[in-house]
């Protein structure tokens, strides 16, 4: 076996293992010291990540990404004719609580539902609106990759296609939640009138789709935390704590947002008729903080398990990488820049004291040739 072999072997044996039988397997067994920890932990690794700022980047993003990712969407629902609907009805829901914003995107979202489009043109828009659009998502891994204290190895060949999936995956369950929001009121009378069910059905639906649409946003939410880090996560959950938890503190957060939007703020004085767009711009930096809070707390849960099962996840997270070629090809090549810096350094040193020792046995000549008085 070459040395190379061998080094591998050794590095895949100190490879912890996400699925460690040690750590405790559901929410019961974790104690409550390590609940206490867990949530001492979040909050401060919270602060001490900068998620605040790392929340205004992540806005940045999803603004670049925002009309992007629209236009894929309505693309699709416009090929089964529902993308002025949809449009419709996703300004009604902001309308509820921030009508300034609501105002802002109803033009820009009814051009882009009534938007024309066919054939290649539409496919060769989609392509482009959904690599566009997975610039959010490669913002929100290198931020994951901060919370999960790991550096990125992925190679760019590996790491666009599971970013460009993961964003194909948020755009068609956003087009899934579009069309439940369709299907309410009139349309879902007139579906249940040509499918021959009643009014009671048409009832049970319009309570069943808020749980269904709950459970679409937190599923994105979970997709999210578990694809875009580096780490090699524990086996996937389709709902996990942190993103109930980012789900819960967005919720009340925008209804917050919504109240002192609506009765105690002078937004519409400061900004007149940029009101709209500079209250959409801080809830989206409000919602980014609330995914970065329940990724943080999802972090921390997983190295209070590894704790609790006698890992030493003290410092860092004992969780291995998904890829390590990057890092690896980063540390030879900084290796080298070291070793050349070092090589410039040594040779200026020798000439610098080539040059001094030439200049101590000139003057030493000189003070020989000096005449004697």
């Amino acid at each position: 076996m070459s040395t190379t072999d061998e080094q591998r072997k050794t590095d895949e044996e100190q490879i912890p293992d996400p699925e460690n039988p040690a750590k405790p397997d559901s929410l019961r067994e974790i104690d409550k010291r390590s609940w206490k920890y867990v949530v001492k932990k979040t909050l401060r690794e919270f602060s001490d990540d900068q998620c605040t700022d790392i929340a205004a980047g992540l806005t940045y993003f999803a603004v670049l990404a925002l009309f992007p990712a629209l236009i894929a969407v309505f693309s699709i629902l416009g090929v089964i004719g529902q993308g002025e609907s949809a449009a419709e009805a996703i300004t009604g829901i902001i309308q509820s609580f921030a009508p300034d914003a609501a105002d802002a995107l109803d033009g820009p979202l009814s051009d882009i539902a009534n938007s024309p489009g066919a054939g290649f043109a539409l496919i060769s828009g989609i392509v482009l609106a959904i690599w566009a659009a997975s610039g959010y998502v490669g913002a929100f891994s290198r931020a994951m990759n901060r919370i999960y204290e790991i550096e990125e190895g992925r190679p760019f060949w590996k790491l666009k296609p599971a970013q460009l999936l993961v964003t194909v995956i948020g755009i068609v369950m956003i087009a899934i939640a579009a069309i439940i929001l369709v299907v309410s009121g009139p349309v879902a009378d007139a579906v249940g009138s040509a499918l021959g069910l009643g009014d009671v059905a048409t009832t049970v639906w319009s309570i069943l789709k808020w749980p269904v649409l709950a459970f679409i946003v937190v599923l994105m939410v979970a997709i999210l935390y578990y694809a875009t880090p580096n780490a090699k996560q524990p086996k996937f959950r389709w709902i996990s704590l942190g993103s109930l938890l980012a789900i819960l503190v967005l919720t009340l957060a925008t209804v917050a947002f919504g109240i002192y939007v609506t009765n105690f703020s002078n937004y519409d004085r400061t900004y007149g008729s940029l009101a709209g767009i500079v209250i959409f711009l801080l809830w989206l930096y409000i919602a980014n903080l609330a995914l970065l809070f329940g990724a943080e707390f999802d972090a921390e849960l997983e190295r209070g398990r590894q704790l609790q099962g006698g890992l030493p996840a003290e410092e860092t997270l004992q969780l291995p990488p998904r890829d390590d070629r990057k890092i690896k090809k980063a540390e030879k090549k900084d290796k080298e820049e070291l070793e050349e810096a070092r090589s410039i350094r040594e040779e200026h040193s020798d000439d610098d004291e080539n040059a001094s020792r030439s200049g101590s046995r000139d003057s030493s000549r000189d003070d020989a040739n000096r005449p004697t008085s």
